[in-house]
């Protein structure tokens, strides 16, 4: 029997035996509220383990993202210098060639 009830004096043998089995069955679903509750808290923490891994994977992917910006951007560059140099070559080539058709070379 829980320790916040006691029997009172005079109460007949089936009296207190109805009462002990009704406050037993008040305090079995009390407890199994206080479980519900405290499986509650585990799915709140668990939720907040989930939430912080996600904003971990999410400043995951902005990282690579902007990873792949920055590697866009010197490939990018990298191209454009190429094609600048190929044209200068081309222009290069071009003038030796009349040179030396004209016979100055």
């Amino acid at each position: 029997m829980p320790d916040y009830v006691e029997h009172e004096e005079g109460v007949t043998r089936v009296g207190a035996l109805t009462a002990e089995a009704v406050v037993r069955d008040y305090e079995a679903a009390a407890k199994e509220i206080e479980a519900m509750g405290a499986e509650l808290i585990n799915a709140a923490k668990k939720c907040e383990a989930m939430t912080a891994e996600v904003h971990n994977a999410i400043a995951f992917m902005r990282d690579t993202a902007a990873s792949y910006r920055e590697e866009a951007k010197k490939i990018f560059k990298r191209i454009e210098e190429c094609s600048i140099f190929t044209e200068q070559v081309r222009k290069t080539c071009e003038s030796v060639k009349l040179k030396m058709i004209e016979g100055k070379v």
